[in-house]
C-alpha cells in the first residue's frame, strides 16, 4: 500500500470523530493514536521477550530497563502486558488500561503523549463513547517495520500533517519540508564529501536542523548517506519549536535507534537547546516571512551583550521576518576549519537577498557571509514547491571549508525551470523537481562552472533541454525550429555583490546663486552642504570611487562633493537580475503576418457557417 493510500486510510477515523470533533480537532485524535499504533507495532515481536526478562530481573533485583533495551533492539520498550489489540477485550476498563499502557513505556515514549495532552483527549473521547471505537479502527492498522517501512512511515506522517493542517486552515509547511527539495538539499549537502560517500569508510558524522519539525531533514540525510555508505554514522541532533511535530520527530529517531535526548523542544532564537555544540552538517527550512517580535528581548540582549561571542554579532534584521536569525544560528554552530568544518544547507525567500541597504542588519549580514568566504552557492528553486506557499525561494549553501577552487567565488544556479507538474496539487504544492532534476542541479554544482540551457523547439512545438558547459557550442537548431540559450550557472568573486553608498553633497547658494561658506570650526571656510540637494550614489566595491564620482557625477554636477565620513559598504545578491535574458519583440511585419493569417482563418470558418 502506498504512503498516500495509508494515510488516507488512518485518516477515515476522522469520520468517527465527526460530530464530536471539530475537523480543526481531528489530529489531536490520530496523529497520537497513530504514533501509538506504531510503537506498539515495532514492539510487538519482542513482547513476551521483554516481560520475560522483565520479571527475571526484577525477582534478582535488578533494574530491568538496560536489559530491555537489549531485547527489544530499539531505545524504548513497555513493560505492560497489554497491547491495542488485547485492550479490546475489556470494553468496561478500556481507559483505564489504556492509560496504565501509555505510562508502562519509556520515559522518552511517555513525553511524546504528555507533548499531545494524550490524557485529555482519552477522557474527551470515553464521555463521547467513541474511545472503543478509536482503538478497534487503530488495533486493526498493519504499522509494523516489515509492512510499512521506516522511510514510507514518515511520509505517513507527513501526509496526515498535512491533512491535519488543511482542515485547521493552517500552514502545514511550517512542519515538513517536500521530499524534492530534501532530496536536493541533502544531494548538494554531501557533493564534495568523496570519503563520507565512498563505501566501507566507517565515518561518524553529526547533522543538526533548528527547525527539525518532523524531522524530515535529518531523516532525508540519513537515508542519503547510508544509501552510498552503509557503514557512516550520521548522529542526529535537532529542535522544534511546534509540539506535535516535536512528538513526531521524536517518535521517529526512536524506531530508528537514535538517541531522543538530541531533540530538544523549545524555541531555537530565545533558547538554544544545544548551546556549545558544533556540527559538521546543518539543514534547516525555517519559516519565511515570520516576525520574532516574541523573541525580541531575548535575540537583542544576546546581541548587545555577547557581540561576535554570541549567535547575532554580524547584525539583526528587521522584526518582521526572522529567518536570517537562523541563518546566524547556523554559522554559530560550525566547527572550525582546523577540526574539519562544517557545510550548511539552508532554504531562504527572496528577501534576504536584498532586502535592507548599505549599513542595515540584512546587508551587515550579507557581509558578513561574503567578507569571511562562507557563501559557496545559492540556488533558485522552482515556484509552487513547497506546501504553505507559491513563492521563489533558494537554498544558500555555505561552508568554512571551501575547497580551492570555490575559494573567494559564489556560485549562482537557476534551477527555476527544473521541475514537472504533479498529478494532485497538495496545499499551494503543485510542482515537483524529478530525480533527473535534482541530478541535473547537483551535476551543475558539483562542476562549479558556467554553464547555459539550451532549450530546442522543433517544428511541431516539441521542447527539449541541454545543458552547455562554458567553452562548449550550443547545439544548432532543430530545421524549422529555434533554438534560445539562457544562463543557468554562473559564477562570480565575493566582492562582486559589494558596493559603496556614498553622500553626495552640493552648495548651498546665497542670493546671487553663490556658494555659502561655514563660518565656525572644521566647516570655517567650506561649502556649506545643501540637505535639499543631496543625493547618494552606489559605487561598485570593482570600483574606485573617486574614479567612479569623476566619471558619474562631476560631469553632471562640477561643484558636488563626497562626504566621505558618511560612506558605507553593503552587500546584497540581485539573483533574477544575473539570470534575465532580453527577448527582442518580433518583427511588426511578422505580427501583421500572422494576424492576417487568422483573420483569413476566421472569415473562412464564418462563411462555413453561412452555407
Amino acid at each position: 500500500m502506498s504512503d498516500t493510500s495509508l494515510s488516507n486510510l488512518i485518516w477515515q477515523v476522522a469520520d468517527l470523530l465527526r460530530g464530536d470533533y471539530r475537523p480543526a480537532e481531528y489530529g489531536k485524535v490520530i496523529l497520537p493514536f497513530t504514533v501509538l499504533r506504531r510503537l506498539d507495532c515495532v514492539l510487538a515481536p519482542t513482547k513476551a521477550a521483554a516481560l520475560a526478562e522483565k520479571t527475571a530481573k526484577e525477582g534478582m533485583g535488578l533494574n530491568p530497563d538496560p536489559f530491555l533495551q537489549q531485547i527489544t533492539k530499539v531505545p524504548f520498550w513497555n513493560t505492560s502486558p497489554l497491547d491495542l489489540p488485547k485492550l479490546l477485550g475489556d470494553q468496561d476498563n478500556i481507559a483505564a488500561n489504556l492509560t496504565a499502557y501509555v505510562q508502562a513505556f519509556a520515559a522518552p515514549v511517555r513525553d511524546i503523549f504528555d507533548r499531545y495532552r494524550f490524557t485529555e483527549q482519552l477522557d474527551r473521547l470515553r464521555k463521547a463513547g467513541l474511545l472503543y471505537q478509536v482503538i478497534e479502527r487503530f488495533a486493526g492498522f498493519d504499522l509494523s517495520p516489515t509492512a510499512v517501512k521506516p522511510h514510507q512511515m514518515g511520509l505517513v506522517f507527513e501526509e496526515l500533517i498535512r491533512k491535519f493542517a488543511d482542515a485547521a486552515n493552517d500552514t502545514a509547511g511550517e512542519q515538513f519540508t517536500p521530499r524534492d527539495a530534501i532530496a536536493l538539499m541533502t544531494a548538494i549537502l554531501f557533493a564534495e564529501d568523496h570519503d563520507v560517500l565512498t563505501p566501507g569508510n566507517r565515518v561518524v558524522r553529526t547533522i543538526y536542523d533548528p527547525t527539525a519539525g518532523t524531522g524530515g531533514m535529518l531523516s532525508g540525510a540519513e537515508e542519503y548517506l547510508l544509501g552510498f555508505n552503509p557503514q557512516a554514522t550520521l548522529t542526529m541532533y535537532g529542535q522544534e519549536l511546534n509540539d506535535e511535530s516535536y512528538a513526531i520527530c521524536k517518535a521517529d529517531m526512536l524506531i530508528k535507534g537514535q538517541d531522543v535526548r538530541n531533540i530538544i523542544c523549545g524555541n531555537t532564537l530565545s533558547d538554544d537547546g544545544h548551546a556549545g555544540r558544533k556540527f559538521d552538517y546543518m539543514l534547516s527550512n525555517p519559516p519565511f516571512g515570520v516576525e520574532w517580535k516574541k523573541v525580541e528581548k531575548a535575540v537583542r540582549r544576546e546581541y548587545e551583550e555577547q557581540g561576535f561571542n554570541g549567535r547575532f554579532g554580524p547584525g539583526l534584521p528587521r522584526v518582521s521576518d526572522g529567518s536570517m536569525l537562523f541563518l546566524l544560528h547556523l554559522l554559530s554552530k560550525m566547527r572550525p576549519a582546523k577540526d574539519g568544518g562544517s557545510r550548511i544547507g539552508i532554504v531562504l525567500n527572496g528577501s534576504p537577498l536584498f532586502t535592507g541597504g548599505a549599513g542595515s542588519g540584512e546587508s551587515e549580514i550579507r557581509r558578513y557571509v561574503l567578507e569571511n568566504d562562507l557563501l559557496e552557492a545559492i540556488i533558485a528553486l522552482p515556484t509552487d514547491m513547497f506546501f504553505n506557499t507559491g513563492i521563489a525561494t533558494y537554498i544558500w549553501v555555505l561552508s568554512n571549508r571551501k575547497p580551492e577552487h570555490r575559494k573567494g567565488k559564489v556560485q549562482l544556479i537557476n534551477g527555476s525551470d527544473q521541475w514537472r507538474r504533479m498529478r494532485k496539487s497538495q496545499g499551494s504544492k503543485r510542482r515537483e523537481m524529478s530525480d533527473e532534476h535534482v541530478a541535473l542541479v547537483t551535476n551543475l554544482f558539483q562542476d562549479a562552472a558556467e554553464a547555459r540551457l539550451a532549450t530546442l523547439t522543433d517544428a511541431e512545438g516539441k521542447i527539449m533541454s541541454m545543458v552547455v558547459q562554458d567553452g562548449q557550442e550550443p547545439p544548432p537548431a532543430p530545421k524549422g525550429g529555434s533554438v534560445r540559450l539562457a544562463p543557468i550557472s554562473q559564477v562570480f568573486r565575493n566582492e562582486d555583490f559589494g558596493y559603496r553608498t556614498i553622500v553626495v553633497e552640493r552648495p548651498l547658494l546665497d542670493a546671487d546663486d553663490k556658494p555659502m561658506l561655514g563660518l565656525k570650526g572644521k566647516a570655517k571656510g567650506r561649502p556649506v552642504p545643501d540637505p535639499a540637494r543631496r543625493d547618494s550614489e552606489s559605487v561598485p566595491l570593482t570600483e574606485e570611487v573617486d574614479a567612479y564620482f569623476a566619471k558619474e557625477v562631476i560631469p553632471h554636477a562640477p561643484d558636488a562633493w563626497i562626504d566621505h565620513e558618511r560612506t558605507k559598504v553593503g552587500y546584497e545578491i540581485p539573483f533574477n537580475r544575473h539570470f534575465y535574458v532580453y527577448e527582442p519583440p518580433r518583427p511588426l511585419v511578422t505580427i501583421d503576418t500572422e494576424l492576417e493569417q487568422v483573420t483569413d482563418r476566421i472569415l473562412a470558418m464564418i462563411g462555413g457557417l453561412k452555407s
